[in-house]
């Protein structure tokens, strides 16, 4: 089998261990994530795993002919070929292979039957044969041609030269490449961020099918959800594995950072009266040898550190100036780029505190819409009428690059923000991705990641009614995307938006407006959906199984018969997704309980262990035959907890 492992891997930047004596093995059928806070050395762990970066001790051991391949988070650029030129450099092992068998073959040409090396050449005929097939070599062009077209090139891309691509779009390409090349282990850091969501669907399939091991990096809680079955976390230089969905991380994190931060606050409040006794006593000769004992047993402490990502952050709006019901009307709105309609005739009208998340294929018009619904863009046919007292906020990645100038960040902000929120801009920050000294860096010397987050930022700290967000997730964690997703569910106003995280899609829309882009043969459509996502893609389900004629429409033509149908089964589908909520529900009780329960036999064990050690006990016999049954009975008592635990945990990933 195949794979790759580490074994007491170390490496450290200047004083600071990135990896401290790290073991961990990939093989064919590893489906991993890795996870752990921004800065914590995830993309250092790659490309070490990848043999692009050397490690300062330790070993990186591969099975003989593994094949690895790394796609970074960015920076690959290509150049010189077309499209689909490039894409067909992703089967150079296949090329190799196929002149690895020719050159086979001339020599068995050569040789006799009885010949000593007959039998290992054709052993290894046979063996590059079997390797080629697999490669897919000799249907490589009809692999290129789908795997560019799920990740959202259209067969018109295919003979354009590849350097016209942006930025993002060159990251698809090499994404594209290491797909194809179907290596034995896949390392993809950050693989989804230059996808929207029909291509993050793609891969999530691709992914589920792969037969290879792969370990994936990425800020997408549901594609990781439906993709990962363990999670490696990487904190403080060391690793360790949780089984399951990263939900199932998630949880068993955080029942473990409860724990964590009640040593952590003992530990605080010790580390507080040991240094106040030495202050006060540093000077007093005759508490001389006690000062010096507590200094000394001070700088070996090992200190208890908070994983920054699993800190609790959260904030809330201003409150949201008043508005009438109608926030937003629409009426004839048409865009145009020559010859080229984008959006035609929209009518549209948005009540006060929808979410509207406005869907469609990249090319559709979604950000084009939003620009015109924000006033950046006038030039259209129709009206866009904001109601009584409505006043909008944009966020567009564009615009966050126009932040500029020498003031730090947390004086920029402090400027900008009501004065009830000025204390708690350093907890906001920090769940912005600002941490530390970042807080002080000039807004000139920012990364666009950095800008966005700033600007995004910004805008949340105005009393607002109507947000409009283009990609508010882009360069966001997990933990920073729940925040945001925490203040805009609470949040008095209206909210428009485009999102490729479909889990922040959930969270969040009420409503859907799909935009369908012309081509092929169709013209521009805009569809509304009343209704949360889920039942977004339960309508796109049903219309794909009636158009495949797999259910008779119940309309004539199934158009009525199908709205009708749709509308009818919301009530049903409500129904359901609020008996497994009251489900997940009491599964999660019944899991706390049996931690707590663990947690406390645990600690009994460690109070009977610690008497073990006592000579009162130990010496004698009797004492110590009554701790080691009471142990005996602990350990017993853990083991069922835990079998019920894992169980319940079994159900709830099953509900999930």
């Amino acid at each position: 089998m195949a794979f790759v492992q580490f074994s007491k891997v170390s490496l450290a930047f200047g004083n600071r261990d990135i990896l401290d004596s790290v073991s961990l093995n990939l093989a064919s059928g590893t489906k991993a994530a890795l996870a752990g806070a921004n800065g914590s050395g995830k993309s250092t762990l790659m490309k070490v795993f990848a043999g692009t970066v050397q490690p300062d001790s330790g070993e990186r051991a591969m099975q003989k002919g593994t094949r690895v391949s790394y796609l970074p988070q960015s920076g690959i650029v290509h150049s010189g070929r077309s499209l689909m030129d490039e894409a067909d450099t992703a089967f150079a092992y296949g090329r190799e292979l196929s002149e690895r068998l020719e050159a086979l073959g001339d020599e068995l040409a050569k040789t006799s039957g009885d010949d000593p090396k007959t039998a290992r050449l054709v052993e290894e005929h046979h063996e590059a044969q079997t390797a080629l097939e697999e490669s897919g070599w000799h249907r490589r062009r009809a692999l290129a041609e789908q795997t560019l077209m799920g990740l959202g090139f259209e067969k018109s891309d295919f003979d354009r030269p590849v350097g016209e691509f942006s930025g993002g779009w060159q990251m698809r390409v090499a994404l594209a490449k290491i797909l194809l090349e179907r290596p034995d282990i896949l390392l993809l850091d950050e693989p989804t961020n230059y996808l929207d969501i029909e291509a993050r669907s793609w891969l999530e399939t691709w992914l589920r099918e792969f037969t290879g091991g792969f370990l994936i990096v990425s800020h997408d809680r549901y594609f990781l959800d439906v993709t990962v079955k363990e999670v490696y976390e990487l904190f403080g230089g060391s690793i360790t594995r949780y089984a399951g969905t990263y939900t199932n991380y998630e949880r068993v994190r955080a029942v473990e950072l409860e724990s964590l931060i009640k040593r952590f606050e003992e530990q605080q409040d010790e580390i507080a009266k040991t240094e106040d006794f030495i202050r006060r006593f540093r000077y007093n000769a005759s508490k001389a040898a006690m000062v010096q004992d507590r200094i000394k047993r001070l700088e070996k402490l090992e200190r208890i550190e908070i994983p920054e990502s699993l800190k609790k952050i959260h904030f809330r709006f201003p409150p949201a100036p008043h508005t009438g019901r109608l926030v937003v009307t629409t009426a004839g709105l048409t865009k145009r780029y020559g010859d080229r309609t984008v959006i035609e005739n929209l009518e549209l009208v948005l009540e006060k505190e929808e979410r509207l998340v406005v869907v469609g294929r990249n090319g559709a018009g979604k950000s084009t819409l939003l620009r015109m619904l924000a006033g950046e863009d006038s030039a259209y046919n129709g009206t866009v009428t904001l109601g009584a007292g409505v006043l909008p906020g944009y966020f567009s990645q564009d615009n966050a690059e126009l932040l500029t100038g020498s003031e730090r960040i947390i004086d920029f902000l402090e400027a900008e923000a009501p004065n009830d929120l000025i204390p708690k801009l350093r907890d906001m920050l920090a769940a912005f991705l600002f941490r530390g000294d970042d807080i002080y860096k000039q807004i000139n010397v920012l990364s666009g990641g950095e800008k966005s987050r700033l600007a995004l930022l910004r805008l949340l700290l105005k009393p607002i009614n109507l947000l409009i967000l283009d990609e508010p997730t882009n360069h966001l964690d997990l933990h920073s995307k729940d925040v945001l997703l925490d203040a805009l569910s609470s949040f008095g106003g209206t909210v428009i938006f485009v999102s490729h995280d479909r889990g922040f899609i959930e969270g969040l829309a009420t409503r859907v407006l799909e935009l369908t882009a012309p081509g092929g043969g169709i013209a521009s459509r805009v569809r509304n959906f009343p209704g949360d996502y889920r039942y977004y893609t339960e309508r796109l389900e049903r219309e794909a199984a009636e158009a495949a004629g797999a259910v008779s429409p119940t309309g004539p033509g199934g158009g009525e018969g199908r709205k009708e149908t749709a509308s009818a089964s919301r009530p049903s589908s409500y129904e359901e997704e609020k008996r497994l909520k009251a489900e997940r529900r009491k599964l999660e009780r019944e899991e706390s309980r049996l931690l707590e329960e663990i947690d406390r036999a645990e600690t009994a064990m460690k109070d009977l262990h610690a008497a073990l050690s006592d000579p009162a006990v130990y010496s004698d016999a009797g004492k110590s035959r009554g701790v080691q049954n009471q142990l005996h009975e602990l350990e017993g008592l853990v083991r069922e907890l835990s079998a019920q635990w894992e169980e319940i945990t079994l159900q709830l990933e099953e509900k999930t």
